[in-house]
């Protein structure tokens, strides 16, 4: 075995899925923000999602007022998306839908569009909020889950290489590889 090398912990658990979110102002103008810290909080009962933020985000204001965004799954195909959202700033005037040629669809239990070319969407109430440090953590209820319908295996299970999910590691992003154990 080779030698430890302690050093300064930076984003020390991967892979996390890229998201891109979507959130609104108090005019009902739409903006996505794209995120490598998407996570899991509770899995079923309730369902809770955790999305960590910084603070001078514009849409982190946006979120903290409104009190909902949608979660949007975005697939390794759409990393130029990805990247160009993540690449400017709503603030500025941008309307990164059309920017970066995205399809907002209406959600049913929130206000945030969801984006169709995601092949996963969560439609998300926040029901928490805390301080952690250099980012903020906004936990959302999911209240709906979508997922392509082509996306799924013949018993409504999510299949996963249809997916093909864009996920985040250290120095870039990543899509998966190869199975390599069957859970049922």
């Amino acid at each position: 075995m080779e030698k430890k090398v302690e050093r300064k912990p930076a984003r020390p658990v991967y892979p996390t899925p890229a998201g891109l979110i979507t959130s609104i102002d108090a005019e009902g103008k739409a903006n996505v923000l794209t995120l490598g810290e998407v996570f899991n909080l509770s899995i079923a009962d309730p369902v809770w999602v955790g999305i960590s933020i910084r603070q001078a985000t514009y849409s982190h204001g946006l979120i903290k007022a409104q009190g909902e965004f949608t979660v949007n799954l975005p697939t390794a195909a759409m990393l130029d998306q990805v990247l160009g959202c993540g690449g400017c700033s709503g603030r500025d005037g941008i309307d990164k839908f059309e920017r970066f040629g995205l399809t907002p669809i209406p959600s049913k239990h929130v206000k945030p569009p969801m984006i169709a070319e995601c092949p996963v969407n969560l439609e998300c109430k926040v029901v928490g909020f805390h301080h952690v440090g250099d980012h903020d953590l906004f936990i959302g209820e999911v209240l709906a889950e979508y997922i392509d319908e082509d996306c799924l295996t013949e018993d409504g299970k999510p299949d996963t290489p249809k997916l093909d999910p864009l996920i985040m590691l250290r120095g870039g992003f990543w899509r998966i590889g190869e199975k390599v154990e069957k859970r049922s």
